[in-house]
């Protein structure tokens, strides 16, 4: 940063389970995907604790039982399912009450804002464009091109891209692994208690604190 420029703030958001809640089409995909592979349904409970991972991460967790064929097999029924719900219009991700004037009261003041999530390049822009919130964005990191959460891999590209430097830089998220990223990366976690953890959990796995509202969040980042 140049001398007497300010400094970048930046916001980085968790996808499913923070800005959206996707946890419906993902346990009926996943189930799906499992009953082509041969594997017996996931449970629910179960499906809901690995959002936020990257897909052959979360399948070999699911199913540490099947091997290394049967977690490939799973992991392109997975995508082929979810694809398929969305080219028939059957996908529902909403977001969460209250996200989206949060994140334009943001950016209008001065806010950097960026998404970390294990979705895939085409799945967090087409949840991005149906909601018309592509614009507020300067950067956006996928599963496609890093390693899994928590590795901090996500939160330092997006560091680089908005020119931001950790201490000025805040990761917001539902689940231990987004708040173990952002202490992995040196950035301040906040978790949020309307997501896939509880709020004990994130507190215990290191968030500074954990918002019960989107106006609470707006506080926190003051």
């Amino acid at each position: 940063m140049s001398p007497g420029m300010s400094p970048v703030r930046l916001a980085v958001f968790d996808c499913d389970g923070t800005l959206v809640d996707g946890q419906a089409d993902i346990c009926a995909a996943m189930e799906a995907a499992f009953v082509q592979t041969g594997l017996g349904k996931p449970d629910r409970m179960a499906v809901r604790r690995i959002v936020g991972l990257s897909l052959p991460v979360a399948i070999r967790k699911l199913a540490p039982e099947a091997g290394p064929e049967q977690w490939h097999a799973t992991s392109e029924a997975y995508k082929q399912v979810f694809r398929a719900m969305r080219a028939e219009g059957r996908l529902s991700e909403p977001l969460f009450p209250g996200i989206a004037p949060m994140l334009g009261r943001l950016f209008d003041t001065g806010w950097s804002l960026g998404v970390a999530t294990g979705k895939s390049d085409r799945g967090l822009r087409n949840v991005l464009a149906v909601h018309a919130l592509s614009d507020r964005f300067v950067t956006l990191q996928t599963a496609d091109r890093h390693p899994s959460k928590p590795h901090p891999a996500m939160l330092e590209a997006a560091l680089d891209e908005a020119c931001a430097l950790p201490g000025d830089s805040v990761m917001i998220g539902d689940t231990t692994y987004d708040i173990a990223m952002a202490g992995a990366a040196g950035v301040r976690p906040i978790g949020v208690a309307w997501g896939y953890h509880a709020p004990d959990e994130l507190l215990a796995a290191g968030a500074d604190a954990v918002a019960e509202t989107p106006e609470e969040l707006e506080g926190l980042l003051g």
